[in-house]
């Protein structure tokens, strides 16, 4: 579908990546992959794929890589359609976004890694902006943070995105708004996918492609969080997620 005016926006694509083999989470992600690490009885991708269905999402495509046989089997019965593609080498966002160029084609579409948890609305939200600011080539969902040191700073001025610092020096950022790992792109993103250079890890990164876009002056807008949101990481992420309610 394509945005025009103010009619409704329905986002019925997600991508999702989860190729990475999620080196934080040290012995847990020695024989199972990231994705697949158990929420409440449940995969932590599945979680996540049930979230986007909630907020109208029918189509999804994953990008898979460490251990990924583990996640495809898992989700071949899934009542919803996946596509899969395998990440070789696993060599940064940016390049694993490109991998759904003709999966998504001239539609908007949500894509969120594979490792962040939140409501099911705060994808909806995205979408409200798009309808509500339809010349939008993006929408990124930020969290209000002391300080955005550990993920992407986020600048915004009356909520249009003015400057994104990939992991800024600790106590340098003069913002509070920390990307928030999920975001909703127009088509035109894979252009910037197209012109992106590998970072100093040689990893090509799709903040990358962010700032190629805000340097072109294209309008990418801010969606704060409003509701529950979990970047799941780290072990102690995901004993939190784990505890009893």
């Amino acid at each position: 579908m394509r945005v025009t005016g103010m009619s409704h926006v329905n986002i019925g694509k997600a991508v999702v990546l989860a190729a990475g083999r999620g080196k934080r989470m040290g012995s847990f992600t020695e024989q199972i992959p990231k994705p697949m690490l158990p929420i409440q009885g449940k995969p932590m991708l599945e979680h996540i794929l049930q979230r986007l269905s909630t907020a109208g999402v029918s189509e999804f495509f994953i990008v898979v890589g460490y251990q990924h046989e583990q996640i495809e089997s898992h989700f071949r019965q899934y009542s919803s359609p996946i596509k899969f593609q395998v990440q070789d080498p696993v060599d940064g966002t940016g390049s694993a976004a490109r991998l759904a160029r003709a999966f998504t084609g001239d539609d908007p579409f949500l894509l969120t890694y594979g490792d962040i948890l939140c409501d099911s609305a705060e994808y909806t939200r995205c979408e409200t902006i798009l309808q509500q600011q339809p010349g939008t080539s993006a929408v990124l969902a930020v969290k209000d943070v002391d300080d955005p040191w550990q993920g992407a700073a986020v600048y915004e001025v009356g909520g249009r995105i003015s400057k994104i610092v990939e992991k800024p020096p600790q106590g340098t950022s003069l913002t509070r708004w920390n990307s928030a790992g999920f975001y909703l792109f127009q088509p035109v993103l894979y252009n910037y996918l197209d012109r992106i250079q590998p970072t100093a890890r040689n990893e090509y990164e799709l903040t990358s492609a962010i700032e190629l876009m805000l340097g072109d002056r294209l309008e990418l807008r801010i969606s704060p969080l409003q509701g529950d949101w979990r970047d799941v990481g780290r072990p102690e992420d995901l004993a939190a997620v784990n505890a009893p309610k």
